[in-house]
């Protein structure tokens, strides 16, 4: 989508909507897959990529991994050794970021000098733990943010670092590791939130046939391994963008998903019980979830593992009765946007009632907005927000930066229209 500007009708939306392919598992599936000792078939990923998957893609290929798009998925050609003079470009993706800079290191030889480099508000995310702990494993790495100067040489040992600024930095360390001569820990130096995507690379890892201990604190992680592919590697749906239209089910007209793992490592399967606790009516059959209206009422939320579910989840609770209080929220802040200050900000400007703390969020619900006004601030959530929002306006809702979408749902507004959504299109030029 190359338009700037969305303007969506007010009205509800219900139907059926199969899951798109979760952009967290295919992040760390084509990773491995490059890894590996020979061809994977990645299925589950087709059509139109995500902007984010596009930069992992990008940036392996960069690396030297060859990959063909056929009709039954990806078929990825392993990488067998870093091209010198080798630009790794991570588009917009975080994930993409935190989790080629430790293979990089691994992979690459200390005369080597590879170039990362990333655009928007990708060179302002955190990056300092992870260049501190890879500098302390014999890695140069310059300057403090991208465009980033990186050598290799990485060396295996005990690897300090905190749990709760980003899950990636685990994962990144958890692909390069298993590469290195001899043994290696993981060791956290405060708790760990987000586990559940950890888990997620742990179970892709071993899919692999990668082996890492779980130990008190942290995870063992022998050396020397080989990434044994598995021949096929199915991407499952994603629960984190489903939420929005299971979201849309609770205040609008029944909407069933198909095509999720009720047993996923996903955290934001949460949204399951998360509307329960909002009052929805949702039921689970096979890979199916079906999400249907029912009077809601605020609730308090920790979204310490489940951050990206909070844009979607405000506007279910300024549909809500009652107050909403998202809690353990500060990393919000630290993700494309001040998520904290632009979904409070998106809320204010279609009527809703909000109020924004340091760490946390509270949503005082009516049932309805007015519309009007929004902007996305490039954020790809923030547009799912706004699209929902639809469901409770009462006028029209203008949305600037809409083309933030393509980052990981680039067919959102397609799938809106087959909900029976109805919208506008106009570039800005």
């Amino acid at each position: 989508m190359n338009n700037d500007i969305l303007t969506i009708v007010p009205g509800l939306v219900g139907g059926i909507l199969p899951a798109i392919p979760a952009k967290a598992e295919a992040h760390r599936t084509l990773i491995a897959a490059a890894l590996a000792d020979r061809p994977t078939l990645v299925q589950g990923i087709s059509g139109e990529i995500s902007a984010d998957i596009s930069a992992t893609l990008q940036v392996l290929s960069a690396l030297g991994m060859t990959f063909e798009n056929t009709s039954d998925g990806l078929r990825v050609q392993p990488l067998t050794s870093i091209p010198d003079l080798a630009c790794a470009d991570c588009g917009e993706s975080g994930s993409t970021l935190r989790f080629i800079l430790p293979v990089i290191a691994a992979l690459a030889d200390r005369e080597q000098e590879i170039t990362v480099c990333g655009r928007g508000r990708l060179p302002e995310r955190p990056l300092k733990e992870l260049l501190a702990v890879l500098r302390q494993h014999g890695v140069t790495v310059v300057p403090e943010r991208l465009p980033l100067r990186i050598s290799g040489g990485l060396t295996a040992g005990d690897y300090e670092m905190p749990g709760n600024v980003s899950s990636q930095y685990i994962s990144g360390l958890l692909f390069a590791l298993p590469l290195l001569e001899c043994e290696s820990q993981i060791l956290l130096t405060t708790p760990l939130e987000s586990a559940g995507y950890v888990e997620m690379t742990l179970q892709t890892l071993e899919k692999f046939s990668v082996q890492v201990e779980t130990i008190s604190g942290g995870w063992r992680i022998p050396g020397r391994q080989q990434y044994r592919s598995p021949g096929i590697f199915v991407v499952g749906g994603d629960w984190s963008n489903a939420a929005l239209w299971l979201a849309a089910g609770a205040m609008a007209l029944p909407v069933t998903v198909t095509g999720l793992d009720l047993c996923s490592s996903q955290g934001d399967r949460a949204v399951v019980e998360i509307l329960r606790r909002f009052g929805a009516k949702v039921e689970c059959k096979g890979d199916s979830v079906r999400v249907s209206p029912a009077e809601l009422t605020g609730i308090t939320l920790d979204v310490r593992d489940t951050p990206d579910l909070l844009p979607v989840l405000a506007v279910v609770a300024a549909g809500a009765s009652g107050v909403t209080r998202f809690t353990n929220a500060a990393r919000l802040r630290l993700k494309e946007s001040d998520r904290l200050a632009t979904v409070a900000a998106l809320l204010r400007a279609l009527g809703g009632d909000v109020q924004e703390y340091p760490d946390a969020l509270e949503v005082t619900g009516h049932g309805s907005l007015m519309g009007g006004r929004c902007d996305a601030a490039n954020d790809h959530r923030l547009v799912m927000a706004a699209t929902l929002a639809s469901v409770l306006a009462k006028d029209e809702i203008v949305l600037s930066d809409a083309h933030a979408v393509q980052k990981s749902y680039p067919g959102l507004l397609e799938d809106f229209r087959r909900l029976g959504g109805k919208f506008s299109l106009r570039s800005t030029g």
